[in-house]
């Protein structure tokens, strides 16, 4: 009989209790869940994962556990952070002050031009854009952020190896030269219904707030607003989303602010980023 996986909890538990990646797989216990779930049921093979680490590193991808001091600091906060991020790029401090900028794939001509605005105001007050490389409103972010000579992050729905959609390979390449590139996917995972809830899980981890530009009910930017509000981040809605009864619901919430212009964004940011570095100090 097949033994269940371990949680993404469980697993960050188990990394923090053994202190290395190393220490962890060899402690997990068979009987009570395993980090990984080979196919044919066997033990885990740490020779063909280090080899497996070897070959991503080859190709320019980094693996950043819980554990490690360059894991971003916003998703330290979480209780539902993924135990490893993949990273092609570099992870920034800076990346503290990340906005998530989202909405959907399928955009009116304001949509894009308010994304563009928003991203291109964020840069300009200090803050990183992320989004999540998707078409439409995620590729007009990180498209402005690029222009506006900020820096911007791209959170995948796949794992790194892969590029979807096909007509962004051409901007995952350059973010991942200029910024960085984040799955938390194992970099041969292909997209799925699932990866890309799961990415905006992470995603909303990540930024210190969320910002959604256009999104029906059925979006994942909708999605991550509801995310971003369990992780007790503010949430951002242009006023023009009050045409669907989802924003109408979500206004009235806490945490929730809505927006004519991203000038409004940038005092609850400043708050926010200031109470969390008091915290730290």
């Amino acid at each position: 009989m097949r033994t269940s996986t371990l949680t993404r909890g469980q697993v960050v538990e188990l990394l923090e209790t053994e202190g290395s990646a190393l220490r962890a797989l060899e402690a997990a216990d068979p009987g009570e869940g395993r980090l990984f779930d080979p196919d044919d049921g066997g033990a885990v093979d740490l020779e063909a994962i280090e080899a497996e680490l070897e070959g991503w590193s080859r190709q320019g991808i980094a693996v950043q556990t819980a554990l490690d001091d360059e894991y971003p600091a916003n998703l330290q906060t979480v209780h539902d952070r993924p135990p490893a991020l993949f990273v092609r790029g570099k992870l920034a401090g800076d990346d503290q002050r990340s906005v998530a900028v989202v909405g959907t794939r399928s955009p009116t001509h304001s949509g894009l031009d308010q994304a563009g605005a928003v991203a291109r105001g964020l840069v300009d007050a200090g803050y990183v854009v992320v989004s999540g490389l998707a078409a439409g409103i995620d590729t007009a972010a990180h498209t402005a952020a690029l222009e506006a000579g900020g820096r911007t992050v791209a959170m995948l729905g796949t794992g790194l190896r892969h590029v979807f959609p096909k007509e962004n390979a051409e901007l995952q390449r350059l973010l991942g030269e200029e910024s960085a590139v984040i799955s938390h996917l194992w970099p041969d995972q292909g997209p799925r219904r699932w990866t890309f809830p799961e990415r905006n899980a992470v995603m909303s981890g990540f930024a210190q707030a969320t910002i959604v530009i256009e999104a029906s009910q059925t979006s994942g930017a909708r999605m991550q607003a509801r995310l971003a509000l369990e992780h007790g981040r503010p949430v951002f809605l242009m006023r023009s989303l009050l045409a669907h009864p989802w924003a109408q619901r979500y206004a009235d919430r806490p945490g929730v602010h809505v927006i004519d212009a991203v000038d409004e964004v940038i005092p609850v940011l400043e708050r926010v980023y200031s109470s969390e570095l008091s915290l730290i100090e």
